[in-house]
């Protein structure tokens, strides 16, 4: 037998959606392409889809579940010979599948001496569509005649320009207040990590038309005036970021003009007066699921600053990772932070056996953090506690009652996931953490997560048991205990209201959001941090992901409110239900229009909307298995987002925007393919 390293091997896998008189399949084929036979092994994959663990699997056995990896082992004594096929059925599944990218989409082989051999894997096929796998941004074509002169987006409240004039080679800005003179040095970056080679900021002896760069009293932080005239532009605002967009929007004409001069023009007269209309308009990015370094990170702040986009809501940790630097608890990042096989955390989500992850370390916080702040960004982190937690829990065990006994699952299938609030060690050790983190992030924002705790949790704690005793009294404890020892998986905040679970997690919200609130800092939470109203209302603010009803009905229990609701706002949604659109589904699917003309406060009150901070996308990373699947799923989608919450409702145009458009960057410059 040669050795097994020289085998030539294939992994294809099928989803066969149910019929009539059919349940629906999941086939796995490991094709022995080689003359050699191979023995001793077994079959490791990673999801996005989830194999059942009370599923039914033909062909091999589950050996190994963790989420979205599972290990397959072949019947004993199973020898893949020269040019055979391994084939595994699985006909239970967490939730079927809908997208090419919903299957296995990394694989490898692990040996009985240990070692692995990775496997290539393509997309998961289906024989309900032949259509091409779609991969990459999808551009909409820039027509020749826009419904508007100038390229600009998101726009602005008042466009008043007069005639073109030839197109200037590039800029100079000239600024002499401190404000100013940041702008211009943040703006000069921004244009390096974008445009780098375009000249767009360029001196005068290269031919640079000269921008003054004046402030002035009476416009907000983020509004800004521009003045054409045919030997200068002027930019008027009162603060850093105004400038900053004042300049974007510059930039935006200039691009325009110049990659598409049948289309726009530069104008030669006029101005532009512009500021938006929400405070909050913010990003959210998933870090845990899988890793983006301090350079893409970087250059998705200047992306988030041409979109004239203001907030950066950073998940830094998730069951799946834990991806940034506590001085305190060292193994949070040298446990938490790495996958591989035989590792605490296992592959997941396309991660390879080979050690692979990452973390951000204190150094690039600051770094992140200051660069985004010159661009009018402000970066809140997010610990996602005290669910989606099983990357911590790996790091610092002590965080569970160590008599614990019995197992519950999240949602996402990750056991005992959940840090206990009934043991005082819990809150020394988030204190610590949340200290750290309020040092790195000036903006004294925090978010801490609180969804998704599912009803089983710590359901064999005896010390939750207790502390719900001395909670409630000993009938209602009672009520709660048997209420508790019903593991069930749950999504959503409905099914653990009332619950022992759901009353423990209320007495821990609050005492961190008061930790938090005495350390001058605003808390953040997802929806679900709203139930049994413990939190302080005046001192923190909800992320309402369900819809805008519920967003509405806590904005009138005086919560105030960020709508990104899933059907909508979260780009990790496919655009369209086709199997060849890659994304997730749970939520729905929200193709660029469809988010662009999306109403977040639709049925609201007038009261309500006082409740109102602003909109925000949110990137789970789950989908994003590789960068073109990204720049498919956030854009233009992201630039979308970003004209409803600067452009007035009244002024918002599909066409207008549709024709702009394809004028924006992209992170990563993949065009569909």
């Amino acid at each position: 037998m040669s050795t097994p390293r020289s085998l030539a091997l294939r992994l294809e896998t099928t989803w066969n959606p149910p019929t009539d008189d059919k349940e629906f399949s999941y086939v796995l084929r490991l094709k022995n392409l080689s003359s050699e036979p191979l023995s001793g092994f077994s079959l490791c994959v990673s999801g996005p889809g989830r194999v059942d663990p009370a599923g039914i699997v033909e062909g091999a056995t589950v050996t190994k579940r963790l989420s979205n990896f599972t290990e397959f082992q072949p019947p004993e004594g199973f020898v893949l010979g020269a040019g055979e096929t391994w084939t595994i059925t699985v006909r239970a599944l967490s939730w079927q599948f809908r997208h090419w990218n919903d299957g296995a989409n990394s694989a490898y082989l692990a040996l009985r001496d240990g070692t692995t051999i990775s496997l290539g894997t393509e997309p998961t096929r289906t024989s309900a569509s032949n259509a091409p796998l779609k991969r990459g941004a999808e551009i909409y074509p820039v027509p020749a005649n826009p419904p508007v002169p100038l390229s600009i987006i998101p726009w602005p409240n008042r466009v008043a320009v007069s005639s073109r004039r030839p197109l200037p080679a590039g800029f100079a800005l000239k600024a002499t207040a401190p404000e100013a003179q940041a702008a211009a040095a943040s703006f000069t970056s921004l244009v390096e990590h974008l445009f780098s080679a375009e000249g767009l900021i360029r001196s005068e002896a290269e031919g640079a038309v000269p921008v003054e760069l004046r402030q002035v009293e009476g416009l907000g932080a983020e509004a800004y005036r521009l003045a054409f005239s045919p030997e200068t532009v002027t930019v008027e605002a009162s603060a850093q970021t105004g400038f900053v967009y004042g300049l974007v929007t510059v930039g935006q004409i200039w691009r325009g003009a110049r990659l598409y001069p049948q289309a726009f023009h530069f104008p030669a007269g006029g101005e532009i007066v512009d500021e938006p209309v929400m405070s909050w308009r913010g990003l959210h990015l998933d870090v845990a699921r899988q890793f983006y370094g301090s350079a893409e990170i970087k250059k998705l702040m200047a992306v988030l600053a041409w979109n004239k986009l203001n907030r950066f809501h950073w998940h830094l940790s998730d069951d799946e990772a834990w991806r940034v630097e506590i001085d305190a608890y060292p193994a949070l990042t040298e446990i938490g932070a790495w996958r591989g096989h035989g590792l605490p955390m296992p592959p997941l989500l396309g991660s390879s056996p080979a050690r692979t992850g990452g973390y951000y370390t204190k150094a690039v916080v600051r770094d992140i953090v200051s660069y985004a702040k010159g661009l009018g960004i402000e970066v809140l982190p997010e610990i996602d506690i005290p669910g989606h937690c099983y990357a911590m829990l790996q790091a610092i065990p002590e965080l569970r009652d160590p008599n614990e006994a019995g197992s519950y699952y999240s949602v996402q299938g990750f056991p005992d996931n959940c840090i206990n609030p009934a043991r005082e060690k819990t809150y020394e050790v988030i204190e610590t953490i949340l200290s750290e983190l309020i040092e790195l992030f000036p903006f004294k924002t925090i978010h801490i997560g609180a969804d998704e705790v599912p009803l089983g949790a710590w359901s064999g704690s005896p010390e939750a048991l207790a502390r719900l005793r001395e909670l409630a009294g000993n009938d209602v404890a009672d009520a709660h205990a048997k209420r508790l020892n019903v593991i069930t998986n749950t999504h959503g905040a409905d099914d653990i209201h009332g619950s022992g679970a759901a009353y423990l997690q209320a007495e821990f919200l609050e005492r961190i959001q008061a930790f938090l609130a005495s350390k001058g800092c605003v808390t953040g939470g997802w929806e679900e941090a709203a139930h049994g109203d413990r939190i302080d209302k005046d001192k923190s603010y909800l992320c309402s992901w369900r819809n805008v009803e519920v967003a509405a009905e806590l904005a009138g229990r005086g919560y105030e409110i960020v709508v990104c609701p899933g059907q909508v706002y979260y780009l990790d949604m496919a655009m369209r239900p086709d199997w060849d659109e890659p994304g997730a589904s749970w939520a729905g699917h929200s193709d660029p229009e469809k988010l662009y003309t999306f109403d977040p406060v639709g049925g609201w009150t007038d009261a309500q909307k006082e409740k109102l901070r602003g909109i925000q996308a949110c990137i789970w990373s789950e989908s994003m298995t590789d960068r073109a699947i990204f720049d498919r799923l956030v854009f233009p989608r992201l630039s979308a987002l970003a004209e409803t919450g600067w452009t007035k409702p009244s002024a918002k145009s599909w066409e207008r925007f549709k024709a702009l458009a394809g004028t924006m960057p992209l992170l990563y410059g993949l065009h569909q393919f």
